[in-house]
């Protein structure tokens, strides 16, 4: 079985850095994006199996993006995990109407983090 891909996409640096932290030690490989436009570019080219998503970035929302993984029959079944700091009952319902698969609310919890992820991509957490 091959190493799954996660896409990490966040406009923070010090955000992807922590969640990869996070990620450490699981059998994973973390790429990142820290846009809407070069996650699309990086799904495109690397297909990943699994999406950590931020929702507030500059030129295109997380929602944007998830609208567009979802509407591409070719890459609808990538599991889209949106991590915000956006924690209002309408945010999260707007995640899921655009298809995204979990909603996770900043600060990330790490062991939190940990079992969504493993859960995601059938893994032993």
């Amino acid at each position: 079985m091959t190493t799954p891909l996660v896409l990490l996409v966040d406009d923070n640096e010090g955000n992807r850095d922590l969640i990869a932290l996070y990620l450490e030690g699981l059998p994973v490989h973390c790429v990142v994006a820290s846009d809407g436009q070069g996650a699309l570019e990086s799904i495109a080219q690397s297909r990943p199996d699994l999406v950590l998503l931020d929702v507030m970035m500059p030129r295109m929302s997380g929602f944007e993006v998830c609208r567009a993984i979802k509407s591409d029959e070719a890459l609808r079944d990538i599991p889209v995990v949106m991590v915000t700091a956006l924690d209002s009952v309408v945010d999260q319902d707007r995640a899921k109407s655009e298809g995204a698969d979990g909603y996770m609310v900043k600060p990330i919890d790490r062991d939190e983090l940990r079992t969504e992820v493993c859960s995601r991509l059938g893994l032993e957490a």
